[in-house]
């Protein structure tokens, strides 16, 4: 099961109307015209167009099947009191005293342009159920990375 924003649900049902839509007619219309280009044994164009296709259908299946498992987490329910799902956590790094602000989401929905982690990664799971003022221990691939919660806001 993935939990997810209504937003990000949308964006996802979204991609996969483009894909199926748009993508998927264009992949078909690739190998219709490398086909075209005569002996398809030694055909690179024809094998590169299927390949694209074959890469597309699974991307297609892998979005139906996130769609199928989807929760969308209902926001008014959700409390600033600890870090949880759709948290937006603003912090201290005490070995640096430099402030960070993530919101903690689904696989699906993370972006670090955008600040946004999956609730999969190290940092995510170390700030899971802690409160504001909590100092916490997590465990990076470059070390450990000790953190002050300073605030805790619904995204």
């Amino acid at each position: 099961m993935a939990y997810m924003s209504k937003e990000g649900y949308d964006k996802l049902v979204a991609q996969l109307h483009q894909l199926e839509a748009i993508e998927r007619p264009k992949a078909s219309a690739a190998i219709a015209e490398a086909a075209d280009k005569g002996d398809l044994s030694e055909n690179s164009e024809y094998e590169a167009a299927k390949e694209a296709q074959v890469h597309l259908e699974n991307k297609i299946n892998e979005m139906k099947m996130t769609i199928a498992q989807a929760k969308i987490v209902d926001m008014s329910r959700l409390s600033a009191d600890e870090v949880q799902i759709m948290s937006k956590v603003e912090m201290t790094n005490l070995a640096t005293k430099k402030k960070m602000t993530y919101t903690i989401v689904s696989e699906s929905e993370a972006n670090l342009k955008e600040n946004k982690i999956s609730i999969h990664t190290p940092i995510a799971q170390g700030l899971l159920n802690k409160k504001v003022g909590e100092e916490v221990e997590i465990k990076v691939p470059r070390g450990t990375l000790k953190l002050r919660i300073d605030n805790i806001s619904i995204a």
